[in-house]
């Protein structure tokens, strides 16, 4: 026996009155548990809202631009039968930037005024986009004109902000295109050569490029590298993991990374700071981000507090957002909020790298594989576990010693987990 339901919004976090983008359904239409039913967009992220149930969908209350917030009908369904999932948690599809962006628009490289003008047209107004694609545009330095809308009645996504800030970055900033005309990226026949596949980037993919190419061409970043001697630490670890009570959380190396990455903060505050301006925001509070790979791209989750946290806290929290990152469940107060963020290479393989900061913040921590060294202890050779570590920094905010100290205080603490007392 059929039996109708009210499919509403769920809890979204802080957000209200955020704006429909994409309706994936229509009336008539089949649906299953957990189908993706429509598109929500704040000003962080885009978010799918699952269905709670299966049935067919009896009638539409919302529009593509209606704008909703927690608890707001979406649609009837008529049910049949099957039992309704809980109030799922809408899934973010993508986040743009993982943090608060900062109110400076990127700059523009320097061109001489007359090819500026004739590359960049002017905003006719008429460009059809939601309140946070506008923004984001705005940040990009793009005029909205420029860009080709794919979305339904004409509409502008990120996306397409992103595939065209993408055609400039691949041109290069002294060969931006004029609106319409090719990117002068290489054209091959790959199929002349052999067989191929083609797949298309995820959301996540697609957004994250944008947001790495506008960080690597705006930030003036630098890169330390050092090495911490984590013999000790690593067998702290393999101990209190030993000694865990069952179904407790496993200590990891990015755990202890993430806890000696809050005591550099709080030693040097000007690594906890954001560029605004002409002003630099400290920040009284220690939230680190970590490096998460999903099937459908990277995002960064954040720990709150974890200054005040001790280390188990700070794995089993890890472990519950790396879960529902992989389970594609964030929520985007879950990525939102952090000061510094850790990136580790270390269950792949590699020395060193060179992290992307993930604006605005102003460094971020990378870590490679530990590897045994033999290493002089001023009388002979021994067995020593070392860990490469990597920083990068924003030379606006920092100097080349302040990231020596800070990449060697990491490193200190790494080395001697005393330290974590003091």
């Amino acid at each position: 026996m059929s039996h109708s339901i009210e499919v509403v919004l769920p809890d979204i976090g802080d957000y209200k009155d955020v704006p429909v983008v994409e309706i994936n359904v229509s009336v008539g239409d089949e649906v299953t548990i957990d189908l993706p039913l429509l598109l929500i967009e704040s000003d962080k992220a885009t978010m799918e809202v699952p269905s709670p149930a299966a049935g067919t969908v009896a009638k539409l209350m919302i529009d593509v631009g209606t704008r909703v917030s927690q608890g707001s009908v979406l649609m009837i369904l008529e049910g049949r039968g099957e039992s309704i999932a809980p109030a799922s948690v809408p899934r973010v599809e993508q986040q743009f930037p993982q943090q608060e962006v900062l109110s400076q628009p990127a700059p523009a490289a320097p061109v001489d005024g007359s090819r500026a003008r004739a590359q960049q047209p002017q905003p006719s107004g008429a460009a059809h986009a939601s309140p946070s694609v506008r923004a984001l545009a705005r940040e990009l330095g793009v005029a909205l004109d420029s860009v080709v809308p794919t979305g339904p009645k004409g509409r502008i996504l990120r996306e397409d902000v992103a595939a065209f800030v993408n055609g400039l970055v691949r041109s290069g900033p002294a060969m931006a295109p004029a609106p319409g005309a090719p990117v002068d990226w290489p054209k091959v026949d790959f199929e002349r050569y052999g067989a191929v596949e083609r797949l298309p980037m995820t959301r996540i993919q697609k957004l994250t490029g944008v947001n790495l190419s506008r960080n690597w061409n705006v930030i003036p970043h630098v890169t330390n590298f050092d090495r911490a001697d984590v013999t000790d630490a690593e067998a702290f670890r393999q101990l209190a993991n030993a000694e865990a009570a069952k179904g407790t959380a496993k200590l990891t190396m990015v755990s202890l990374l993430i806890k000696a990455a809050a005591l550099a903060l709080q030693k040097y505050p000007r690594f906890n700071s954001s560029l605004d301006g002409d002003e630099l925001i400290f920040k009284h509070y220690v939230h680190i981000g970590f490096a998460v790979d999903t099937p459908k791209g990277l995002v960064v989750p954040v720990i709150r507090d974890c200054d005040k946290k001790g280390l188990r806290q700070i794995a089993a929290e890890m472990r519950s957002l790396a879960d529902k990152a992989l389970a594609g469940q964030l929520a985007s107060g879950d990525m939102q909020g952090g000061c510094f963020s850790v990136s580790s290479l270390g269950g792949v393989g590699g020395q060193g790298f060179t992290p992307i900061i993930n604006a605005p913040e102003v460094a971020i921590l990378g870590a490679g594989r530990a590897a045994t060294e033999a290493v002089w202890n001023g009388r002979e050779f021994e067995p020593r576990l070392v860990l490469f570590l990597s920083l990068s920094w924003d030379h606006r905010v920092v100097d080349g010693v302040a990231g020596a100290r800070f990449l060697g205080f990491v490193a200190s603490v790494l080395s001697d987990l005393r330290r974590f007392a003091l």
